[in-house]
């Protein structure tokens, strides 16, 4: 897909059904790297490392399928609990990652975006997430967005903060705050909500990722660790995908007649 732009589809619209198949945005749990490492009798960093391999294999895997946005979870706001020795590589993984593989993504035409909250981490890193940022700001082949320090409920708690800060001043009334006005404030606010949702590691919870955005999104778990993740695994998750019909609220009669609809 080149720099002229991509079609952003809201999950829910029936003028915009995905007639396709594709997905149009796939967000990731990448689960299983520390125990991908402990079955190759590796320490757990050598997990991670290998699990950054399987991002870029992803990342080319939704490129060549016309997935326009995806959205990965990276280091969440409960993963400071682990050791602190892994806490430290994970953060040095995180650094090195944003140092080397950035202007690889301009290169590919890959926009990148980092959600979370970045106050915890050093000054450097924020200065390289800006600098990405704004490096790969014109791009449109693939919109990437990185979850760091991230949190469903500190992502909802905030844009609540946002919202009541702006009704305390006057801009907006209480009374006309819905879904939609909540949906703005939060930090995916530029995105459309997730067609499909993917876990690794045999896990099948969502683990405070996402909970607003995932409201009528797809779930596919798998057993494959992260950093073996294939992009065998990917055309499965999306030929699952596709073949479920969603119907947000509606009949099934409802969604089929929407679609001839639109087909005539």
């Amino acid at each position: 897909m080149g720099k002229d732009g991509v079609t952003i589809l809201h999950p829910g619209d029936a003028s915009n059904p995905n007639s396709d198949g594709v997905p149009q945005h796939i967000a990731v749990i990448m689960d299983g790297n520390g125990r991908w490492a402990q079955r190759n009798g590796l320490p757990r960093v050598a997990g991670h490392r290998r699990g950054v391999d399987a991002v870029k294999q992803l990342v080319r895997g939704c490129g060549q399928r016309g997935v326009p946005y995806l959205t990965l979870f990276a280091f969440s706001s409960e993963n400071w609990k682990r050791p602190k020795s892994e806490v430290k590589l994970l953060i040095e993984l995180l650094t090195s990652t944003l140092e080397n593989e950035v202007r690889k993504l301009d290169q590919s035409n890959v926009r990148l975006r980092i959600i979370g909250d970045l106050r915890q981490f050093s000054s450097r890193i924020r200065l390289l997430v800006r600098n990405a940022e704004e490096l790969t700001s014109k791009n449109t082949a693939l919109n990437l967005t990185v979850a760091v320090n991230y949190g469903g409920r500190w992502d909802i708690a905030e844009a609540c903060r946002i919202i009541a800060h702006r009704v305390a001043r006057g801009e907006l009334n209480a009374n006309d705050i819905g879904a939609d006005i909540v949906a703005q404030h939060l930090s995916t606010h530029f995105l459309p909500e997730p067609d499909l949702f993917i876990r690794t590691g045999g896990e099948q919870r969502i683990s405070n990722f996402l909970l607003w955005q995932l409201a009528y999104t797809e779930f596919y778990f798998i057993d494959v660790l992260w950093p073996d993740f294939s992009d065998h695994d990917l055309a499965n998750a999306v030929k699952s995908f596709a073949g479920r019909q969603r119907r947000f609220g509606r009949t099934s009669d409802q969604v089929s007649a929407a679609r001839r609809a639109q087909n005539a």
